[in-house]
C-alpha cells in the first residue's frame, strides 16, 4: 500500500530507516532528504512510501520540476505506485528494472537516458599536471556557463535555476575545480554526507580541455575531500552512453554497482 504526504519530514519518519538499508542504491532520495533539511526549496513537492506486512519497503518523491524519483522496492509495487499516481508520471529517475516497469504500467515509451551507479574501491588517484581546490566566488560565473554547458550535452533540462543553484552548492563547499597553469579547466560537485555516502557529479570539462586527464583528476580530488573530510563512501552515476566517461571512472577506483536510467515520457 502506497502512502503519501507533502511533509518532508513525515516522509523521513516513516521511510528513512528503510532509506538507510541501502544507502549507495538509494543515495538520491537520502540526498533530496538533506537537501530539504537544509532549506532548499520544494514548492508542489510530494513523497510516498510502499508498505508491505507492516514494514516500509519501498520510496517515491518528487520535487517539481525534476523527475519522480524511484528508491529500491520490489517491482511489483510499481504498478501500485503507477495507480495511486493516477498516470501523472512524465519523467521517472530509478533503478532500470524499476523505470522500465513503470513505462510498461502506463504503456507509453520515452526518451531513456541509461546511466549506471559507482562505488568508489580503492582510489587511484590519476598524475595528472596541475592541482585541485575548492571553488571560490570568483569561479561563480564560469561554473554558472560550465553547468549550462553540462546540462546541454547530456541532453536533459536543469530542472532548476542554474544560477541561484550553483551559487547556493557554492556557498556550502560543494564546487571543486582542478586547475592546469592557474587557470580551471574542469570541475566536479559533491553532494552532502546522506547515510554516510557523498555523491559526486555532475562532473564536466569543457570540449577544449579534455583528452588530458582533467575529469580524473577533480574526480579523484573530489573523492578525496569527501572521504577525508565528509563521508564513508562516495559515489557517482555515469551516462552509459558515453564509455569514455565509463572508463575514465573505473581507472580511478570506481566500481559498478547497478543500472539506473532516466525516462521521458513522449506525449
Amino acid at each position: 500500500m502506497w502512502t503519501f504526504t507533502t511533509d518532508a519530514e513525515e516522509f523521513a519518519r516513516a521511510a528513512e530507516p528503510f532509506l538507510l538499508t541501502d544507502p549507495v542504491s538509494n543515495t538520491v532520495p537520502l540526498t533530496v532528504l538533506a537537501g530539504l533539511r537544509a532549506g532548499l526549496p520544494a514548492q508542489d513537492a510530494y513523497f510516498g512510501w510502499w508498505t508491505d506486512g507492516g514494514q516500509v519497503r519501498g520510496a517515491a518523491f518528487r520535487t517539481p520540476p525534476r523527475p519522480v524519483g524511484l528508491a529500491r522496492m520490489p517491482v511489483r509495487a510499481v504498478a501500485e505506485l503507477v495507480r495511486a499516481l493516477k498516470g501523472d508520471i512524465p519523467e521517472v529517475v530509478g533503478p532500470r528494472e524499476l523505470t522500465d516497469e513503470v513505462a510498461r504500467a502506463l504503456g507509453r515509451s520515452g526518451h531513456v537516458l541509461p546511466e549506471r551507479l559507482y562505488r568508489l574501491g580503492t582510489l587511484t588517484v590519476p598524475d595528472v599536471p596541475g592541482r585541485g581546490r575548492p571553488a571560490v566566488e570568483a569561479d561563480l560565473p564560469l561554473l554558472v556557463s560550465w553547468m549550462y554547458a553540462f546540462f546541454a550535452e547530456v541532453k536533459l533540462g536543469a530542472g532548476e535555476d542554474v544560477p541561484e543553484r550553483t551559487r547556493q552548492r557554492l556557498s556550502l563547499g560543494e564546487l571543486f575545480v582542478w586547475e592546469s597553469g592557474g587557470v580551471p579547466v574542469s570541475f566536479a560537485a559533491l553532494s552532502p554526507a546522506a547515510g554516510g555516502v557523498c555523491r559526486i557529479g555532475p562532473v564536466y570539462t569543457p570540449p577544449e580541455q579534455r583528452r588530458r586527464g582533467h575529469g580524473a583528476a577533480v574526480t579523484a580530488y573530489t573523492s578525496q575531500v569527501g572521504l577525508a573530510e565528509r563521508c564513508d563512501e562516495v559515489v557517482l552515476f555515469t551516462d552509459l552512453g558515453n564509455p569514455t566517461s565509463n572508463a575514465v571512472y573505473r581507472s580511478i577506483g570506481y566500481e559498478p554497482v547497478s543500472d539506473y536510467a532516466q525516462v521521458t515520457f513522449y506525449r
